[in-house]
Formats: structure tokens, sequence, C-alpha cells
């Protein structure tokens, strides 16, 4: 069968180099996308890292709580002392006067710890200037309002599905993936991506969802990381990876896997990876260990300081 189009490989060198600036650059805001998400989701509970409490916290909320509440235990947590920080909480729970946010000093805390950020020129937060926004997030936190989530969910609608239309448009030139794998790798992202939107609003009903949000983030990082490798792969590296490489290795290896020499060696190769794995498993839970105990903590005193 002719092939309808120009592969990967056979693009002229500046097209080559107009794909990759686009993906390269793609892929970086897919990673600073990450690091956001777990600076701002990833405190709601107070701990450092996503979680599925995180997610509810966010979506459906912490209805043991206020909203100020939970910032202040959560991603705002680092912002004030300990002792102001509960001042401002009590305050919230004891009605959120306006007298009582005078005389007890907490307007003095939020002008000085707050207001920095939170003011009339900052867009996406609350204005804590006025008053009536505070008394606001006094009230009990039942996570992301019906608004927001509605301006979030057109936004990344319109805005993610163009990132992955331009990503698939090019991995659609490649000339190694079945067709049946390329459909399903070009349409993956949109199905995780309604699917993630929609999790939001689940959430927001009932915190089971929760983990609807995690595996929708995850089947869209999934595809994404394919579409961009094989992409790159066969623009500047298909000789040695797919003729004279790994693929024919692979090949290769694939051909003769019946005979019994080759069914030891993927039997050592199998004990060698599991080896490998319990190491870096243990590596792993120690140094797990360490950034909690020692290093995270060394990180906050010093942003303290």
């Amino acid at each position: 069968m002719t092939t309808k189009y120009t592969p990967l490989k056979d693009h002229d060198t500046p097209v080559k180099v107009l794909f990759t600036g686009y993906l390269c650059t793609v892929a970086v805001g897919y990673l600073f996308a990450l690091i956001q998400i777990l600076f701002t989701h990833g405190m709601a509970d107070g701990k450092f890292g996503l979680s599925v409490d995180d997610i509810v916290y966010s979506y459906y909320g912490n209805r043991s709580g206020t909203v100020l509440e939970q910032k202040l235990n959560g991603s705002m947590k680092d912002n004030a002392p300990e002792q102001e920080g509960f001042a401002i909480m009590q305050w919230a729970r004891d009605g959120a006067d306006i007298y009582d946010y005078k005389d007890d000093g907490i307007d003095k805390i939020i002008e000085t710890r707050c207001v920095m950020c939170h003011n009339a020129s900052a867009s996406g937060i609350p204005d804590l200037t006025k008053f009536e926004n505070l008394k606001a997030l006094a009230k009990q936190d039942e996570g992301a309002t019906f608004s927001s989530l509605t301006r979030v969910s057109h936004i990344h609608l319109f805005g993610i599905s163009f990132i992955f239309m331009f990503v698939g448009v090019i991995f659609s030139f490649s000339e190694t993936t079945p067709v049946k794998i390329k459909c399903i790798a070009v349409g993956m992202p949109y199905a995780f991506l309604m699917a993630d939107i929609l999790s939001w609003w689940l959430t927001k009903i009932h915190p089971m969802f929760a983990w609807l949000v995690i595996l929708a983030g995850m089947g869209m990082a999934a595809s994404f990381i394919y579409m961009w490798l094989i992409s790159l792969v066969e623009m500047w590296l298909f000789k040695p990876v797919f003729v004279s490489g790994l693929g024919m290795h692979y090949l290769q290896w694939r051909d003769n896997l019946k005979s019994e020499k080759n069914k030891a060696r993927l039997d050592r190769a199998v004990d060698i990876i599991t080896e490998l794995f319990d190491i870096l498993n243990r590596i792993a839970n120690v140094a797990a260990d360490k950034w909690t105990s020692t290093v995270w903590p060394y990180l906050q005193n010093f942003r303290k300081k």
C-alpha cells in the first residue's frame, strides 16, 4: 500500500526543527503544569504530594471546617506563623464578626500576611482588602464553586484540546506505529480529557469520584508521553533505533524467541530486572524517609527564615 503522507524521518530539516521545538516547549509546559498542581491541589491536605484527600478537599471541600481553616492548614500554611494562623481560624469559627475582626487584631494579620497577594490587582484569587470577601471564606469549606468549575472547564477543554491536536498531527506522520494503535493513541487524550473534566463535577457532588480525577490525569500523561517519544525518535533517531539498533535487535529476538538459548536469556533478564526493581524500591524508600524526616523540614525552616 502506498504511503499517503511524508513520514517524519523524510521531512525537511526545517520542518523537523519546527516540530521538535513545539514538542519540547509543550513538554516543558506540561512539566510546569504538574509542578503547579503539586503546589496548589497537592497542599490541600497540608502535606506535600498529590493524594486522593487533596482532590476531595479541592473539589468537594473539607466539610469539617471553614475555607480559611482549610487553606491555613494546607497551601497557605507556610505564609503565616502558627499563632497568627490559629487566631484567624478561631475568629472564623466564632462567627467572623466585623467588630472582633478589628478588636482581635485579625485585620492587622490579614494586612501583613495576605493582602500582598490577595489584593484588587490579583486575578483568580479573592481580594482580601474587602471584608465581605474574607467573610465569605469564613463559611464551611465546600470546595470549588460551580461557577469556578464552569470557568476552568471551558478553559481546559479549549486549551488542552488544541495542544493534543498539534501533538497528534505530528504523531500522525509516524510510520513505525500500526494504524490501529495510532488511532487509539491520538484519540486517548480527548477521551481522558473529557473524563478528567467530568470527574471534577462528579467529585464536587460526591467525594468517591476523586479516584477518577487521578486516573484521567494519568491517562492523558501516558498518551502524551507515548506520542512525544515516538515522534522525536522517528524524526532524529530512526536509523539507529528502528533499522540498525534496538528495533532490529527486537525483531531478531522475537523471531528466535522459541529457541532454548533465548528463553534462558529471557529468564535471566527477568531475574536481573526483578533484582534491579527490588534495589530501586529500597533506595526509593530510604530516599522518601530522608525527604520526609530531613530534607522537607529543612526546606520549610529555610523558607521561614
